[in-house]
């Protein structure tokens, strides 16, 4: 269901007005889901803690994504902290949900935030998210040496404070310092420039290769046509139950409905090619040539 411009604000609203849960209360709310699957449990678990939700999405919209995607993502990771929780593990529900809320958010900014995959695995995701911060400090670090980073110098430093190999940094700079284009648009300001779709190689068949591979198949069928009108009756059915059905049939069932030996089956197909071969070769030489 699509979410309105105010959803945020409501759900702020509501979330602010939520019970605070002392650690008894959430402990026994936690066993009466996890135990009972009592869903006013969970209902006041997740409600009391959505406000955390919220103020955990709030953090991630300087990527560009709508609040009210980011609410209803952290939500989903509420939700599944909920569903995952062990109260018999000692950690309080707020401590384990953060998380999960995290997670939830920071796969979603990902997913959305280039049509290119930006990376999966857990030391991609940490550079994505951390890269911009610690460039940050150490440039300023720098500076307050009085020293100046070289972009090669800067990337691996990045890259060992991360701990991520180098290539990934190089590849990740790429990623963010980049946008998405529509293929649609012009290479030019001006509206009659060409597209840059235009410039792909369209590997599909050509048109003019397209009309001589039909023109060839034509006559191939033409020739066929006439060598197979040479055959008698039993041969032209051979022919076509062993070579021209999807599953071609076997001498030895063609054997049984035609009440002939499987060898017999054999010599007639063998002598209804060789009709069809000198028929073929009357036809035209142009037939050897195209079959190469």
């Amino acid at each position: 269901m699509a979410l309105d411009g105010n959803y945020d604000q409501r759900l702020s609203r509501r979330a602010m007005k939520a019970e605070l849960l002392d650690a008894e209360t959430e402990l026994r709310l936690a066993y009466a889901w996890r135990d009972e699957r009592d869903e006013q449990a969970l209902h006041r678990l997740v409600n009391a803690y959505m406000r955390l939700a919220i103020s955990m999405a709030a953090k991630f919209k300087r990527y560009g994504a709508p609040m009210n995607d980011l609410i209803q993502e952290a939500s989903l990771g509420l939700m599944k902290a909920a569903e995952k929780f062990d109260p018999d593990r000692g950690v309080r529900f707020s401590t384990y949900a953060v998380w999960w809320i995290k997670a939830s958010i920071q796969d979603y900014v990902m997913r959305n935030w280039s049509m290119v995959r930006t990376g999966s695995t857990s030391s991609q995701k940490s550079l994505f998210f951390n890269m911009r911060r610690v460039q940050a400090r150490l440039e300023r670090e720098a500076a307050s040496a009085g020293e100046e980073l070289d972009g090669h110098q800067l990337r691996q430093m990045i890259a060992t404070e991360v701990g991520v190999p180098l290539h990934d940094v190089e590849m990740m700079e790429g990623r963010l310092s980049g946008s998405d284009y529509s293929l649609n648009a012009t290479q030019s300001s001006d509206e009659e420039g060409r597209e840059w779709i235009e410039t792909l190689e369209d590997d599909r068949e050509q048109a003019d290769e397209t009309v001589a591979h039909s023109h060839d198949v034509g006559k191939l069928r033409n020739w066929l046509l006439v060598a197979m009108n040479e055959l008698n009756e039993r041969e032209r059915f051979i022919i076509a139950e062993r070579k021209l059905r999807d599953a071609p049939r076997t001498l030895e069932s063609l054997g049984n409905e035609l009440g002939l030996s499987k060898e017999r089956v054999r010599q007639l197909e063998a002598a209804a090619f060789g009709k069809m071969r000198k028929s073929l070769e009357g036809q035209s030489r142009e037939v050897f040539q195209f079959l190469g």
